[in-house]
């Protein structure tokens, strides 16, 4: 398929896109049009906590509450790691900023009758051309390699960053359908995902998969296109807050303001054409101070560009809605007045005296009373990311290694496709405004488990648990044993579901759910050392299969009953 096809198949989506945009304005107009709706409806307790630094307890509890919200799961090895550090040393680590560069996909899906005729097997598909027979395989292949960079993260909130920001300026990648354009996207959140918000913006302004998924490639003088120019209003910069006060004039304004950027087929580089720029004056609201953006003529109609990001991040609201957006990913979902009044309005203070700098604003919140309030915990429940990245992470299962490209490529599919029935499909949320978990009145997180998806999430831990992924070769089913051991005194069967809960839950269990795990341990019996016999017995002749099955049976027993108690699905 040559470029001018693809454009014109591009052109028949856009009227589906430019439905879909309305459909998503609809739904935020409803959900987040006022934070006063949102006060009614915690079922948190009201909390005195606020950004004053946390001087509390600092263990198991703590750390994994920690590492829950800012990575995937909490590793154990993780947590004994956290344990050598302070509350504040432990922060600054998980938000520095490490080497940002990164390997790009490769080709390791085309065996067999998959064969790219384009690309080697083995090789990056970065910089190929447009190839529609395969642009599915490579848009799976780009979201493997995504997925395993979150499986194999380091001590670093990068990759929960970078889904943040994903939900928060998303682009649905079966819809832009271009695996080049799609990593490109990917990369360009990924380099600014600690850094400055504005720029941010900017640069994902004029990236090609945003330019094509919202129309900005359509967008000219004689035929403005007010797609982008809305959602960076209404999803991106400045929400639909009590305060957000901006026109449909503004809108249209801006999209005025927008004319003109759009790729070239030739070498596929995003240029300013000015043949296409409407270089009239533009006039904004009261809510923008009335500014008005002067219609420029020729290259100089580019400099409109940074005047209006000049104009939006002028503007008070944009640091409250970003710090509103955060607050619900990372802390709760409900911002009560008090929470507006003593964490959101001091953090957006931060964020706009920092230049827009999100490291500053993320230091203030993960190192404050606030964030550890024990009422915090426990509170959110897990996304579909969060619920099948942290087995992975947690139970310390391997992928299929490098060498063994197309079983690589196989899991990561089938670890996709459990992600779609959790309704959480990474570069493909349901729309442009992301997922409704994130902002939609009264739910919010409760989309995450519901009729359809709460069996399905016990579907994905009972095949971890008992088979491991779909695969011939490489079903890696979790390793309780390794689990276990890894815990202190694994002997002790009270110690043993004291320190399993602390790690795993963090938050405290019933009498009775710990007596249900110790029969389990126990298979029945009445004392201790059946277990304690069992385990060091075990331990001394690990390559003994009886005595390795007799451990492993009560493990999968006891990690069965954990995995089903509704507290797994809780962060």
């Amino acid at each position: 398929m040559n470029r001018r096809h693809f454009l014109d198949l591009l052109k028949e989506r856009r009227e589906k896109q430019n439905q879909q945009s309305l459909t998503a304005d609809l739904l935020v107009l409803e959900k987040e049009d006022s934070i006063s709706k949102d006060f009614s409806i915690s079922m948190r307790p009201p909390l005195l906590s606020g950004l004053e630094p946390y001087t509390g307890s600092w263990g198991v509890r703590e750390i994994s509450h920690l590492l829950r919200r800012t990575t995937f799961g909490a590793k154990y090895e993780d947590v004994k790691y956290f344990q050598t550090k302070t509350m504040d040393q432990a922060v600054s680590e998980l938000l520095s900023n490490p080497d940002l560069s990164v390997d790009e996909p490769i080709n390791d899906y085309g065996v067999g009758n998959l064969e790219d005729p384009d690309v080697p097997f083995g090789e990056s598909f970065i910089g190929a051309d447009f190839l529609i027979e395969r642009e599915g395989l490579r848009i799976w292949s780009v979201k493997g390699w995504w997925l395993r960079r979150m499986i194999n993260q380091e001590k670093s909130i990068k990759e929960k960053m970078l889904l943040f920001w994903h939900n928060h300026i998303p682009i649905q990648m079966s819809d832009v359908f271009h695996s080049n354009w799609n990593f490109e996207y990917l990369e360009v959140l990924r380099r600014h995902s600690m850094g400055n918000f504005r720029e941010l913006v900017r640069e994902i302004t004029l990236n090609k998969a945003m330019l094509f998924y919202l129309n900005g490639q359509f967008n000219s003088k004689e035929e403005p296109d007010e797609n982008y120019s809305r959602e960076l209003q209404e999803l991106f910069c400045i929400g639909k807050g009590p305060n957000a006060k901006f026109t449909e004039e503004d809108v249209q304004a801006m999209a005025r303001i927008l004319t003109g950027w759009r790729m070239n087929w030739d070498d596929e580089e995003v240029r300013f054409h000015k043949e296409d720029h409407d270089i009239s004056d533009k006039q904004l609201s009261e809510f923008y101070n009335n500014a008005i953006i002067e219609g420029r003529s020729g290259d100089a109609g580019e400099e409109e560009l940074d005047e209006l990001f000049d104009v939006i991040f002028d503007n008070n609201e944009v640091a409250l809605f970003v710090c509103r957006k955060l607050y619900r990913f990372f802390v709760y979902h409900s911002i009560d007045p008090q929470a507006e009044a003593e964490v959101i309005v001091p953090l957006a203070e931060i964020y706009r005296n920092n230049n827009y700098n999100i490291q500053p604003v993320l230091e203030k919140l993960f190192k404050s009373q606030h964030f550890f309030d024990t009422a915090n915990r426990g509170a959110m429940l897990k996304s579909g990311v969060d619920y099948q990245v942290s087995l992975y992470r947690e139970f310390n299962v391997p992928l299929p290694p490098d060498n063994e490209l197309f079983e690589r490529f196989d899991t990561c599919r089938w670890i996709n496709r459990f992600l779609i029935g959790l309704q959480q499909s990474i570069g493909d949320p349901p729309n442009v405004a992301g997922w409704p978990a994130y902002y939609q009145i009264p739910n919010f997180d409760k989309h995450w488990v519901t009729t359809d998806t709460l069996p399905k999430r016990l579907q994905v831990t009972d095949i971890m648990l008992i088979e491991g992924v779909p695969s011939e070769n490489f079903p890696f089913p979790l390793d309780v044993i390794e689990t276990v051991s890894q815990l202190p005194a694994p002997e002790d069967p009270n110690k043993l579901i004291d320190n399993t809960i602390e790690w795993l839950y963090g938050i405290e269990v019933s009498t009775g759910v710990k007596l249900v795990l110790k029969s389990i341990l126990l298979s029945g019996q009445l004392t201790d050392s059946y277990w304690t016999t069992a385990w060091v017995e075990y331990e001394s002749d690990p390559g003994d299969p009886m005595k390795r099955e007799t451990v492993k049976t009560r493990l999968v027993k006891f990690f069965y009953y954990l995995l089903h108690l509704e507290e797994f699905q809780l962060s």
